[in-house]
């Protein structure tokens, strides 16, 4: 197998580059202060970074295998998960770097500055992350005016340009989450604001680092909080103008789930007319890790994602898929760090794929050599 499709990185190449860049230099940065200083060069990059796109993709040979998913065009099945890219400030440069598809968020009501620092560390050993951040992100009002002005400017560019936009938003923490009323509204202030802008839209209960959200997973408090955002949704977005049909709805759960919730998860999904779920969040599991006890204890809590979350991950979205048949879009999330395990999640059901731990550790050219991969052998088609 050649070593583009096996997301190996060519001696010499400039993924080989950053590994050195990353074991030499960037590990040993704190890991958010690290994050901060990439996001920034890519912001301050970005109009190199977009008119390098074409080249780019020339030189890797990158042949992508369009997706049609949720009545929309997906340019193939590779996009960014959210946590990158909390607040929108960079959606078209991550796409330039080989993203089909670019989540933001997690998007609260309320601006939050999220929990104290360090709150981000990696496990080297284990090509794994384990992050508390807590939601930290500008609020609903402010990404989407950010959003608001992007919509401006993609109105001077041909139809289509651009990736396909997630917004994924999530409970306020100062919310109490016994509090149905308020988390139902709370929920809806950053879906009204955000929905007219996003081509999709998720709906997140599922991180480990905002106490109580998990137990908005439970079916009975699910199915209200999904009802209310989709009538939501649907409201806003034709008060904006800004869409001809209704936008996308999905929820995102967690891999710590039992295997009969996450079927319960699908039934509900089905029931209240989801367009899709996203397969998994992170894990608050520590099993099976190759780093020192030790080191994994003095990091703390969090949630964990990359490599050792891959199994899991593929096992809910397999049970999903076995659940809803074809009706539904199943996004594969979770430990997904080359070519092949994104073969292995489009054959386990996914229909789109997303990541964000390896491209941390495999750096810029990692998106296209995972797309390049997957054209390689014709993954992806009819997806």
């Amino acid at each position: 197998m050649s070593g583009r499709a096996s997301g190996a990185a060519p001696r010499g190449s400039s993924t080989g580059v950053y590994q050195r860049l990353f074991a030499h230099g960037l590990s040993r940065l704190d890991a958010e202060a690290a994050h901060r200083q990439g996001f920034a060069a890519l912001r301050l990059g970005s109009p190199l970074v977009r008119a390098a796109a074409p080249l780019a993709d020339r030189l890797l040979g990158v042949d992508p295998q369009p997706v049609e998913a949720m009545g929309l065009r997906f340019p193939h099945a590779l996009g960014l998960a959210a946590g990158f890219d909390k607040n929108a400030e960079a959606v078209d440069a991550l796409a330039a770097l080989g993203f089909g598809h670019v989540e933001v968020g997690t998007v609260t009501a309320q601006a939050q500055p999220g929990n104290p620092r360090p709150r981000l560390f990696r496990l080297v050993n284990d090509r794994a992350v384990v992050n508390r951040m807590g939601f930290n992100n500008e609020g609903a009002a402010v990404v989407a005016a950010r959003l608001a002005d992007r919509e401006q400017r993609r109105r001077r560019l041909p139809a289509g340009s651009g990736p396909v936009l997630g917004v994924n938003v999530g409970k306020t923490k100062v919310v109490p989450e016994d509090d149905e009323a308020a988390v139902l509204d709370d929920y809806a202030t950053s879906t009204r604001l955000l929905a007219p802008y996003a081509d999709y839209l998720v709906v997140n209960v599922s991180s480990p680092n905002t106490p109580g959200l998990r137990h908005l997973q439970a079916v009975e408090r699910l199915e209200p909080l999904l009802r209310h955002v989709r009538l939501t949704a649907d409201r806003a977005t034709v008060e904006a103008g800004l869409r001809d049909t209704p936008v996308p709805l999905l929820v995102k759960i967690a891999p710590d789930l039992a295997d009969d919730d996450v079927l319960a998860v699908g039934d509900l999904a089905l029931a209240v007319g989801l367009d899709g779920v996203v397969a998994t969040n992170t894990t608050i599991s520590r099993e099976g890790l190759r780093s020192h006890p030790a080191e994994v204890e003095e990091l703390g809590a969090g949630g964990l994602s990359g490599r050792p979350l891959r199994t899991r991950a593929t096992e809910v979205l397999r049970l999903l898929r076995d659940r809803v048949g074809p009706g539904l879009t199943l996004v594969g999330v979770g430990g997904i760090g080359s070519a092949e395990d994104a073969r292995e999640r489009l054959a386990a059901g996914a229909d789109l794929l997303q990541a964000y731990t390896a491209f941390v550790y495999e750096g810029p050219a990692w998106p296209r050599r995972v797309v390049a991969g997957l054209a390689d052998t014709g993954a992806g088609e009819g997806v």
